[in-house]
């Protein structure tokens, strides 16, 4: 509801007519950078241009003093042009002008009224343009009532909220009554944008001024309010961290009067105790009492005293002259090596080599003498379940030394073997550092497991980092990131196990003493079963050694049809998957002491896992039986060779490696080069193609030691001779025939022997390999040593050919490995 009597109407109009003769229809322009003048508000104004101080001289000079006020659209402009300028400003009179000595000009204005523009006239010396009146158009209603009343309970608000606002302007706010003259009031002492200040000037409206400047005070508000609680909050932890410190004094003031010492103070003592007793080197010793006083020097609030407390607590805890005495009775050491391990000859001599050598150096040197002896590193390599880690406890068990296994595997983290530094949040020292505090002993014997799997990515290299830790030369001088002081590594055994060593860096590797531990052979693992997994199977399972009995047909049974590995822990396994079986039947009372027989095998553990398949195999021409080295050990694979009409064409399946490849084209061509000797026809090859395959084709192979057994194969194919079904080979060929030798012999050999075969054709400078094998393999089996390919055919083909091949297979003795694909490589 609007209510306007005839009075304010004919005052309204009057009032527009005296304004329309007081202000020029033309004015020169004074553009503005950054501020706006709104009208009835007076502002001072610093004048600098040339051309805005020659305006403004001469406009003092007139009568009228009147000029108009444009803001700029840009005030990084320095001289705008009339497209540079909004539309819309406020014609303005000077009530005062003072020149500075820097010669630019101060000017006290007063805003008029609102003024639009409509075209510029001159441009020189100054802007002048034509304007016309733009009046606000008022209007007396409740909501212009509540609209005034809201804005001046918001300034209130601010005025208290802001310290450049002062009370007596909020005072003057309350003693205006026209609602035009508080909008412009107000604005001109608020922070806002330069937009919404024009936009607030251009608004027709007083209504639309109110509720605009409503809007931004509420947001200025906003943000003080915010401001305000985030200040409260700052000085409310400020003053509890006085009220904290100045409690503190108090309470040592108390203590002190007491008699009695603060926390802080017996703390100290006590990390002095520590560190005297610790018997720290020279450069720990040193460095920890740097750090503790540093400490004296800091509250115990404050964040770095707790990481040197931290540091100090690892300082202090290692074993810095802790050690344990070495057992030196080489007879009470070969006594517990062989009650945990069956034979392993190689590694428990060179154990007994160690003591001897510590006990000679001691009986004729003296305990510092026989510290300073650092030995080797050893490194186990051999096929999981063999024994690498368990040999290593033994080790220490013999020594009557501490021991700690530390896992390799994965690891990417350089950090993790020489540790963070203490500029990290959450620093620790390396793992080598945190074994050695929990052995509380400086010469423990130290199990590297799985060094072969050792990672690298952006963090580091951790066999790099390994270098220096088993470097007989360096390690003496070990310097962890975190401790960084030097800690002597030069009594601790090192050990490392892999099942491999080509993953292991070069220079790591040179620095080990490699010992290789192969497979067992079927009566190794039945020793080992007997001896050591049998009792221990019982014992795990709360059975007694008379309630259960396992006769040796039985553990071989076992370990070749349920078990295909290089070592034991599968078979162990199956052990105890019976002692269990059996434990179940006396627990329900339904079963009495038990023997385990062979035929009861099948009945407690089921149909065998793997069957034999070397003599099924073998029934028909173009199959011949190699050997392979695998990294879980030795093993037999077979070669399969075909032919079909076709011309020339020669095909090779199996998922082969390159260098294997190249074997069957060299094992081809030889045979090729020999078809009169072996009475093959020479035009066959014209007439045929031939394909050699070798199954599992889901593992991948590589390597050119089954050149012999291609060759073989292909030999048979095509003279239609059988390959003797007891015989296995390996050995890489040339092109003139001659047969070369390869490695992993005894894997293979192993292999074979543990598949059921006979006969095993070698190369003849793999004689010396002969001497690796045990001695039960080196009696049962029979080698031939081939230096020529000749020489392979006449051993393992048979002296007529084939009357079918197609017959019916029988099944033979040797076990063949169950279908699981390998993600390992085969070397053949």
């Amino acid at each position: 509801m609007q209510i306007q009597t005839g009075r304010k109407d004919a005052t309204r109009e009057k009032t527009t007519q005296d304004k329309e003769s007081t202000i020029p229809a033309e004015l020169p322009i004074l553009p503005l950078r950054g501020t706006i003048v709104y009208p009835m508000t007076v502002i001072p104004l610093n004048v600098g241009q040339a051309r805005s101080i020659r305006l403004v001289d001469e406009a003092v000079t007139s009568s009228a003093r009147i000029i108009g006020l444009v803001t700029s659209k840009d005030e990084n402009i320095e001289e705008p042009e009339p497209k540079d300028l909004y539309a819309v400003g406020t014609a303005a009179i000077i009530h005062r002008m003072l020149r500075a000595p820097d010669n630019s000009v101060r000017l006290i204005v007063q805003g008029l009224e609102r003024i639009r523009i409509g075209e510029f006239t001159a441009h020189d010396p100054y802007l002048k343009a034509r304007v016309t009146i733009a009046d606000d158009h008022v209007a007396t209603s409740v909501e212009v009532e509540a609209l005034q009343r809201n804005t001046i309970e918001l300034f209130r608000r601010l005025v208290s909220l802001a310290p450049n606002l002062p009370e007596e302007l909020l005072m003057a706010a309350l003693n205006v009554e026209d609602p035009r003259q508080l909008v412009y009031m107000i604005a001109t002492s608020l922070r806002m944008d330069l937009k919404d200040a024009q936009e607030l000037l251009e608004l027709d409206t007083v209504a639309d001024k109110l509720t605009k400047l409503n809007a931004l005070m509420t947001k200025e508000l906003e943000v003080l309010e915010l401001g305000k609680k985030i200040q409260n909050q700052a000085q409310g932890e400020l003053e509890k961290t006085q009220r904290e410190y100045i409690l503190r004094e108090q309470l040592k003031q108390i203590k002190k009067e007491l008699g009695e010492d603060d926390e802080q103070v017996v703390e100290l003592k006590e990390y002095d105790k520590k560190i005297a007793d610790a018997k720290l080197s020279p450069e720990a010793e040193k460095e920890a009492r740097r750090e503790l006083d540093r400490m004296k020097t800091m509250p115990p609030a404050a964040a770095e005293y707790h990481v040197i407390k931290t540091y100090l607590d690892w300082l202090t805890s290692l074993p810095w002259s802790k050690t344990t005495t070495d057992n030196l009775e080489i007879a009470a050491a070969r006594k517990i090596l062989d009650e945990d391990h069956y034979d392993l000859k190689d590694i428990k001599e060179r154990l007994l080599e160690y003591l001897a050598v510590r006990k000679l150096r001691l009986e004729r040197g003296g305990d510092d003498e026989a510290r300073s002896y650092k030995g080797s590193i050893l490194c186990f390599v051999g096929p999981p379940g063999v024994g690498k880690t368990s040999l290593g406890q033994s080790i220490a068990r013999a020594l009557g030394r501490k021991f700690i296994r530390m896992s390799l595997g994965g690891m990417h983290d350089e950090a993790e073997i020489r540790g963070h530094r203490r500029t990290y949040i959450g620093a620790l020292p390396g793992r080598i550092i945190q074994s050695l505090k929990r052995a509380e002993s400086k010469n423990p014997v130290m199990m590297l497991d799985e060094v072969d799997k050792l990672g690298a990515d952006f963090r580091g290299d951790p066999s790099s980092a390994l270098l220096e830790v088993l470097d007989p030369a360096q390690n003496k001088n070990f310097r962890d990131h975190y401790l960084d002081v030097d800690f002597d590594l030069s009594q601790v055994i090192f050990i490392c196990t892999a099942n491999q060593l080509d993953p292991v860096q070069p220079a790591l590797r040179d620095r080990m003493e490699i010992i290789q531990l192969s497979g067992y052979t079927e009566e190794e693992k039945l020793n080992i079963a007997r001896g050591y997994l049998v009792p221990r199977q019982i014992t795990e399972n709360g059975l007694r050694a008379e309630e259960i009995k396992f006769e040796d047909d039985a553990i071989r049974q076992i370990a070749r049809d349920y078990t295909r590995e290089a070592g034991v822990r599968n078979l162990e396994r199956q052990i105890g998957s019976v002692c269990r079986k059996v434990a179940t039947g006396i627990a329900e009372n339904k079963s009495a002491p038990v023997i385990v027989t062979k035929e009861r095998v099948g009945e407690i553990l089921g149909k065998p896992r793997f069957y034999g398949e070397v003599a099924e195999r073998m029934t028909m021409p173009g199959v011949a039986t190699g050997m392979a080295w695998t990294p879980v050990g030795g093993d037999i694979l077979f070669i399969e060779a075909t032919k079909m009409p076709g011309g020339k064409g020669f095909i090779v399946t199996g998922q082969l490696g390159d260098v294997m490849k190249e074997s069957a084209q060299a094992a081809l061509s030889f045979v090729r080069s020999k078809s009169k000797e072996l009475d093959i026809d020479t035009k066959f090859f014209e007439r045929n193609d031939i394909h050699l395959h070798v199954p599992e084709g889901a593992t991948p192979k590589d390597g050119p030691s089954a050149g012999v057994t291609m060759a073989t194969a292909i030999a048979s194919l095509l003279t239609d001779r059988q390959v003797k079904n007891d015989i296995a080979m390996t050995g890489e060929i040339t092109l003139r025939g001659r047969v070369l030798p390869v490695g992993g012999i005894k894997e293979k050999v192993i292999a074979a022997h543990r598949a059921g075969l006979k006969t095993i054709i070698l190369p003849k400078r793999n004689e010396k390999d002969l001497d690796d094998l045990p001695d039960q393999v080196r009696q049962e089996l029979k080698f031939v040593l081939a230096e020529q390919v000749t020489d392979v055919f006449a051993a393992a083909l048979t002296g007529k050919r084939a009357s079918g091949s197609n017959g019916n297979a029988s099944r033979a003795f040797a076990p063949r490995r169950e279908r699981v694909p390998r993600a390992a490589t085969k070397s053949v």
